[in-house]
């Protein structure tokens, strides 16, 4: 009788060690991350719009939501929560365009639509007046869509894309104080159309994209201080890296870059996590919406969301924020 209880309590001692273990290796796997539903945006579902964040509030203009290419602009409250439609975007209707923020001021430009291929105009949103101003096109050759588009120090950069003919490495400057384009050199990297940007501690890092129906796999930053930029390890340097893709969003959080959604042959909802300390990637929680590309992020620093876009032919108006080092709840 002692020898069957000692035996029970050494395989109940067992079998608890076990459920521990357990326990503390799916909480390790959970830690990647959760994704909250936030207000669904208000207009129509859309993809293929411009955006920035100015503060705490994101912004979008334009896109396209599957019969028409728009021209509306709205707001995003983070602190509470809703949408607000603004005065429309002053040029035509479009899609794939770019955006960007200078010191509180917001720019979009570029892009196209049914009758325009591709646009080279370029236009700044006040925010305290909620008034739009035309400002100087970039040159009429310029003209293409899917370019990324960054502020900092004062200053908006604009570059790859897509000018009906080919894909693009070039870079412009645009200086708000003179309302004037300058080309910039020193860019290294692939063409590409529908790359990403994030910005961390005063570098703007680029990546992704798809160029001659191929994904690009090299990683950059690019330092505004000396206007140069600088290779990094490639976005395949490790046989479980599945970073690159075409048409994602990125986003800075808490000192951290992260890559999301977008298309790699097919719509995704894969998320990574790089880390500019070391140079490296995490994937983390999947976002937790239908698969997209040609979505918006918006983000302070300190949170983030991503939403809208499209999923094949079904175009989309939710939005969810990313909490990047909480335990996955698929209840919120």
């Amino acid at each position: 009788m002692k020898k069957i209880e000692y035996r029970f309590r050494i395989l109940s001692l067992f079998f608890m060690a076990t459920l521990l273990l357990t326990s503390c290796s799916n909480d390790d796997d959970d830690d990647d991350g959760n994704w909250v539903d936030m207000s669904t945006f208000d207009g129509s579902p859309r993809s293929g719009t411009a955006y920035f964040t100015i503060n705490d509030v994101g912004y979008i203009g334009a896109g396209y939501d599957g019969d028409d290419y728009l021209n509306s602009f709205w707001s995003y409250d983070f602190a509470g929560n809703f949408w607000s439609q603004k005065a429309d975007f002053l040029g035509s209707e479009r899609s794939s365009a770019a955006g960007f923020q200078v010191d509180g001021t917001g720019y979009i430009g570029s892009g196209y639509n049914e009758t325009e291929y591709e646009l080279y105009d370029f236009y700044s949103y006040n925010t305290g007046t909620n008034t739009w101003t035309q400002i100087a096109s970039l040159p009429e050759t310029e003209a293409r869509r899917g370019a990324v588009a960054f502020g900092i120090n004062g200053a908006g950069y604009f570059g790859t894309g897509n000018d009906g003919d080919n894909d693009l490495k070039d870079f412009w400057k645009y200086t708000p104080g003179t309302d004037t384009w300058a080309e910039l050199e020193g860019f290294g990297g692939d063409k590409r159309v529908n790359a990403v940007t994030f910005t961390i501690n005063d570098l703007v890092y680029l990546g992704t994209g798809i160029s001659s129906g191929s994904y690009p796999t090299d990683f950059w930053y690019f330092d505004p201080s000396t206007e140069t930029w600088t290779e990094l390890l490639e976005l395949d340097e490790e046989d479980d890296y599945a970073i690159t893709r075409d048409n994602a969003v990125a986003f800075n959080l808490n000192g951290y870059g992260y890559i999301a959604t977008g298309d790699r042959s097919g719509a995704t909802t894969s998320v990574w996590e790089y880390d500019p300390s070391d140079d490296t990637w995490d994937d983390k929680t999947s976002f937790e919406g239908t698969s997209r590309e040609g979505a918006v992020a918006f983000t302070n620093g300190s949170r983030a969301f991503v939403g809208l876009g499209k999923s094949g032919t079904l175009y989309l108006d939710d939005l969810d924020e990313f909490f990047p080092f909480d335990e996955y709840d698929d209840e919120d």
